[in-house]
């Protein structure tokens, strides 16, 4: 019941922060209201706000995020999802895994075999069989905000413990 507490008022707290939703289309948004006002990334803003990077993001930019959906964060053990969401360095560092910097487009990906996150390590890209970040298929791509490009994925990814 805390968590639930926890993250009902993390999401109020992103909620406060957006802009009526998708006024003026999402280029007059930055990623984080993008995001929110998109309805799917519930988990993924209360994650934001844990980790204090909602105003990182909310930032000039560009970024470009691979935004993991409420439903890959369910993908997660409910134990480890709480066990993440209550260590703010790890949390940090698997949301900067999820960052680029710069803006990339989905018609660069085509070029890429790898991109260096904001965390330091590279994610892994391939268009083999649809467009893969690690082991994240891509379901939507090029949502434009003020401030960057989201792409949305269905896995959260995870960096390399590997020294």
């Amino acid at each position: 019941m805390k968590l639930f507490t926890r993250i009902l008022a993390s999401v109020a707290f992103a909620l406060s922060l957006t802009t009526s939703a998708f006024a003026g289309g999402s280029y007059g948004k930055d990623i984080v209201d993008t995001a929110v006002s998109a309805g799917n990334f519930n988990t993924l803003a209360t994650a934001l706000t844990e980790a204090g990077l909602v105003e990182t993001l909310k930032g000039e930019g560009p970024f470009t995020v691979f935004a993991p959906t409420d439903e890959a964060f369910a993908k997660i053990p409910e134990e480890q999802l709480n066990e993440i969401l209550a260590d703010k360095e790890l949390l940090t560092q698997i949301l900067t895994y999820h960052v680029v910097p710069g803006k990339v487009m989905a018609s660069d990906v085509a070029g890429l075999e790898e991109a260096e996150t904001v965390q330091g390590q590279m994610l892994k890209v391939s268009t083999d069989d649809g467009v893969k970040v690690d082991d994240a298929k891509v379901t939507a791509t090029d949502i434009k905000a003020s401030n960057g490009i989201i792409h949305v994925i269905d896995t959260v990814l995870l960096p390399s413990t590997d020294s």
